[in-house]
């Protein structure tokens, strides 16, 4: 499996999961464009030095089409950027959905599209994979977040649906759905859990590379569940 020479988007690239992603990436040399939204996050970012990797900022709609407007030959675009809420539905409100909504959903919509514009522009097809979640196949098990697991499962929805409409064009549309991961700050909000059972971030940006990758001939539509022994 090789990206030599291809140039792919990791949005979240800066947190947990996408660093894991980035890294493997340029270990198989791909071209890494990272947007962020603060600079705390690009300061921090442990790749933001590796001559594979372009920081960028967006910050709205117009931001998004002028990033990947900008990029050439554009191979692959993974959307890990998002949110998070834990509250059971009488304690949220309008802007907890909305703010869900916005961060797992309309981000990956606006990079979705403008991605699909530069892969047509560029010719030869390209990849796209979304970050669901468990609660987007397992809907039962988003109790008490609600407002969560309804963006997530509309990431899904839209993946589905967006690969059966690019697929003629060669792009190959996809998400992966992690379990609870093993990270610093789920271990911080969940100490008495089995952290064992948890799958590494690693491991989850494996399935994440593999998809992106042009290994990934025939795949398309698939929410892959990546739940480790959790």
């Amino acid at each position: 499996m090789s990206f030599k020479d291809r140039h792919v988007v990791v949005t979240g690239g800066t947190g947990a999961l996408g660093t894991a992603v980035v890294g493997a990436l340029i270990g198989q040399g791909a071209t890494c464009h990272v947007p962020y939204l603060h600079a705390e996050e690009a300061q921090r970012f442990p790749h933001r030095d590796n001559q594979s990797v372009a920081l960028g900022n967006l910050a709205d709609e117009a931001a998004v089409d002028r990033f990947y407007g900008g990029l050439a030959r554009l191979w692959a675009s993974i959307h890990i950027a998002g949110g998070f809420a834990f509250a059971p539905i009488e304690k949220s409100d309008k802007a907890l959905l909305m703010g869900q909504i916005e961060s797992n959903l309309v981000s990956a919509y606006l990079c979705s599209r403008a991605a699909v514009g530069a892969f047509r522009k560029a010719g030869g097809g390209g990849r796209i994979v979304n970050i669901a979640a468990r609660p987007a196949l397992e809907p039962r098990g988003g109790a008490s977040m609600t407002a969560y697991t309804a963006s997530k499962a509309g990431l899904a929805a839209l993946t589905q649906a967006l690969a059966e409409e690019v697929a003629k064009d060669g792009i190959l549309v996809n998400a992966v759905a992690p379990s609870v991961m093993d990270t610093p700050a789920n271990r911080k909000a969940m100490p008495n859990a089995d952290f064992s059972t948890w799958p590494k971030v690693e491991e989850v940006a494996a399935a994440i590379v593999y998809l992106a990758s042009p290994d990934n001939a025939v795949t398309r539509g698939a929410i892959v569940p990546v739940y480790g022994k959790s």
